[in-house]
């Protein structure tokens, strides 16, 4: 597979070449906010620089943020202990970060906040590293003692002003991890010494980072000595689908397998055809498999399960046909799948939101083509293509719904007729009434939030709050 590798000054498949043929550089950078495709160059350039049978004993792995540069430099300069080979790796490296990666490293962690815990930990120690903040001072609340304006000036780039949304259960899962910090890098100035030195024959180093910054001298001198292959993040629904579907045709050929078009469709609805997330379930559905050449969607749902926006479609859905029990139920379930309340506090004013914009838009008098007895297939031939143009003139309030999947569009136009548009603003000041609430008192996050869903499913009791 060849990929797009952006600023890099060589591709995978060039770097392989090379090594194929002997011309093997000193040492490999490897970094990128794609995950999925830094740990497949690695396992690549690994493959071809050790075999299986050295790696005991020819390969020296240290973890990033806990790398000592003594350590590195002498593993560097010890002759293997089996004759060929040797790699020294580093994986997830902090040598190239600076405070300019600070505002790209929160977004790493918010992201990997509910669905990969210990990775937001160890970007959150790399984050206290940087910044010079100290773990045991932002526990209890103490992260709130942090002004806005020193926010700003130790992050820039980054306002805080939503940092209660991911700072607190970062600070929490970083005690969790026993991660007070990440161990301060010795001097640079005696590893970059031993690169322009020359290493004994056969030996490599290798470093993994998710994100670097290119003015620090330790990746200017990397880049001079050896090779760097960078994986930028690949943004837009259409490119994150064909880059997935290229990654997922090459795995699926090695293990002489393929995946049905309705398996994929039924995969990408439950991991949002993210490239991480759907490598791994791939991995899990061809042993699923054993010997059957076609994977199919029976695969896909005895081994995937239920995702979380599964769990987030079931709840919204009994909103709308206002099944308490039903509701309470899955709310329970998404806490037990370790999902945030600032996060479903966030799924529900955004599913709240979208109702009220179709309510608008039905109101409008612009889908006079739009019955509610119709079916999707009439909607989608008829409907949507008018709401998409419509939409790409006006991006703000109902104007958003084009940007929607059309059953999605479809479902909402149908369920907004349940909610007058006064009733869905009064749910949206409650959520925003219940945010501030949480933020500011003990209050207990599962009883508010059952307490809103009994309001949005039963009449309303006079004077009643949802945060009361």
């Amino acid at each position: 597979m060849e990929t797009q590798m952006g600023d890099s000054t060589e591709s995978l498949s060039k770097i392989l070449s090379s090594i194929q043929q002997g011309d093997v550089a000193p040492c490999y950078l490897i970094y990128g906010e794609e995950d999925y495709l830094v740990q497949e160059a690695l396992n690549k350039i690994v493959g071809l620089l050790l075999p299986p049978a050295d790696r005991d004993l020819n390969l020296f792995s240290v973890a990033g943020g806990q790398e000592s540069i003594a350590a590195i430099c002498q593993a560097l300069l010890t002759v293997p202990l089996l004759p060929g080979r040797k790699v020294i790796l580093v994986k997830n490296t902090t040598l190239f970060q600076t405070r300019k990666v600070l505002p790209g490293l929160i977004r790493r962690i918010r992201e990997a906040l509910e669905k990969s815990p210990r990775q937001a930990a160890g970007d959150f120690a790399q984050f206290l590293k940087l910044t010079g903040w100290k773990l045991v001072d932002l526990r209890d609340d103490g992260w709130k003692r942090i002004t806005a304006e020193e926010w700003q000036k130790t992050v820039e780039g980054d306002s805080g002003e939503d940092r209660e949304s991911w700072l607190p259960k970062a600070v929490e899962l970083c005690a969790e991890e026993g991660l007070e910090t990440a161990a301060a890098a010795d001097d640079w100035e005696g590893l970059a010494k031993v690169l322009a030195g020359g290493l004994p024959p056969g030996n490599h180093l290798i470093l993994t980072a998710q994100v670097v910054d290119k003015r620090k001298q330790a990746f200017k001198q990397i880049a001079a000595l050896g090779k760097v292959l960078y994986f930028p993040q690949v943004k837009g629904e259409a490119k994150q689908k064909f880059l997935l579907l290229e990654t997922a045709q090459e795995f699926l050929s090695r293990r002489g397998k393929r995946l049905t078009a309705a398996a994929w469709e039924a995969m990408g609805g439950k991991t949002g055809f993210d490239l991480r997330d759907s490598m791994g379930a791939l991995e899990k559905l061809a042993a699923y498999t054993g010997e059957a050449a076609e994977i199919g969607v029976e695969a896909v749902e005895a081994v995937i399960g239920k995702s979380k926006a599964d769990t987030v479609f079931e709840l919204t859905a009994a909103l709308v046909e206002k099944k308490v029990p039903q509701a309470l139920a899955i709310l329970k379930d998404l806490l037990e799948q370790g999902i945030h309340h600032l996060v479903i506090m966030k799924m529900l004013t955004r599913e709240i939101r979208l109702l009220l914009y179709a309510q608008l838009l039905l109101k409008s008098g612009k889908l006079a083509s739009y019955k509610t007895n119709m079916d999707y297939s009439r909607f989608q031939s008829s409907v949507f293509p008018a709401i998409k143009a419509w939409g790409g003139k006006d991006k703000e309030g109902p104007g958003v719904l084009s940007g929607q999947h059309p059953y999605v569009l479809f479902r909402l136009l149908k369920n907004a007729g349940n909610f007058p548009p006064a009733v869905l603003v009064g749910h949206l000041e409650s959520l925003a009434q219940m945010d501030l609430a949480l933020r500011s008192t003990g209050r207990d996050p599962q009883l508010m939030l059952e307490r809103f869903l009994m309001e949005v499913c039963l009449p309303r009791t006079p004077g009643a709050k949802a945060y009361g």
